[in-house]
């Protein structure tokens, strides 16, 4: 009987990945710790073939030291959408000085695009999704063009709409890997604490999740830490992570 396909091997097939491989990744790294697991794949098999995407927000600071403790040449891709606050670019190159971090890739909206789409830069005001399409959609789907596998720093805990995510998904056909889905807020702040690890200078101020600047606000007492993005807007994601519908693979 042929031995099952290794992950490496599927990675170089095109489509590469499927929910099938994803869940069967799901079930090999179940109850594995996250720098265990991740050590595992960025040493062994998706050595090369993984970058790490960060927003450099208010929690992004706990991935990025797992993965700069395992290898801080891992490429650590940041989609600059020209709205950001000025304290996440700031505190993008202080925690890069920080973590050693060798290989931080700043993608930016295509300026060609930009004049056609989002002349007078306002198209968050009447058309959130479309600006996020072009901002940070477009520029991520270039900089990941490279690559087989990405990670991701989102946590279950932050909406309702994340609560049931996996450690593994399919995503366009790469492997899309969230560490820390089951992780708590307490078990990020325990990290936080363990190595310390500089904050986000806006977290302090009430903005609990951070994007950009124009669609960011501060989260009242009560809300999910998301509830500031988009606020009044039927929108909660920004077309990054996008949920499949049952039968159907995750759209990026």
């Amino acid at each position: 009987m042929a031995e099952p396909a290794r992950l490496i091997d599927v990675l170089a097939m095109q489509p590469a990945i499927t929910s099938v491989t994803a869940a069967a990744m799901d079930a090999r790294f179940a109850g594995v710790p996250a720098p265990a697991m991740l050590a595992e794949l960025l040493t062994g098999e998706l050595a090369g073939r993984t970058a790490a995407v960060s927003s450099f927000g208010a929690e992004s600071a706990v991935l990025l030291h797992m993965v700069a403790q395992i290898d801080r040449d891992v490429p650590v891709v940041f989609t600059n959408t020209q709205k950001m606050f000025g304290e996440t670019l700031a505190y993008r190159d202080e925690l890069a000085e920080r973590l050693g971090l060798t290989d931080l890739r700043v993608y930016r909206p295509d300026p060609r695009l930009l004049r056609l789409q989002d002349e007078k830069g306002l198209r968050w005001s009447y058309d959130p999704d479309g600006c996020c399409e072009l901002r940070k959609v477009e520029p991520l789907r270039r900089a990941l063009a490279p690559f087989g596998a990405w990670i991701s720093g989102r946590k279950g805990y932050q909406a309702g709409t994340r609560l049931a995510m996996p450690r593994f998904e399919a995503d366009e056909g790469k492997l899309k890997i969230n560490p820390l889905a089951d992780w708590s807020k307490a078990d990020l702040d325990a990290y936080f604490a363990d190595h310390d690890l500089p904050r986000h200078p806006l977290e302090a101020q009430g903005f609990l999740s951070i994007g950009c600047a124009p669609c960011t606000s501060k989260v009242r007492a009560g809300e999910d830490p998301r509830a500031g993005r988009w606020r009044g807007w039927d929108k909660v994601e920004c077309g990054i992570h996008v949920p499949a519908a049952p039968g159907e693979e995750p759209v990026f």
